[in-house]
């Protein structure tokens, strides 16, 4: 038997759920390389080997890679052609 659903609902203050559904928005990877992340620059989830890394103040983050306009124009032309 399956649990009834969960429906998230926020409080009159606007601060709290009343209830939450578990779990994350994003699947879990079952290996390294299906992961996502969030671009440091554009904050767009994409695999981390269509990631590349730059240092910013002292420490490495992601970024898309070549940049994130070019990511964003490779993925919208691969949506126009079928692509998912």
């Amino acid at each position: 038997m399956s649990k009834p659903a969960t429906k998230t609902k926020i409080l009159q203050d606007g601060l709290h759920y009343q209830s939450k559904v578990s779990g994350s928005p994003f699947n879990a990877a079952v290996s390294f390389g299906g992961a996502t992340m969030s671009c440091f620059l554009c904050g767009t989830h994409r695999v981390r080997s269509s990631m590349a890394t730059r240092k910013f103040i002292g420490k490495s983050q992601a970024v898309c890679a070549p940049s994130c306009q070019a990511a964003k124009e490779f993925a919208a032309a691969s949506v126009a052609a079928g692509g998912s």
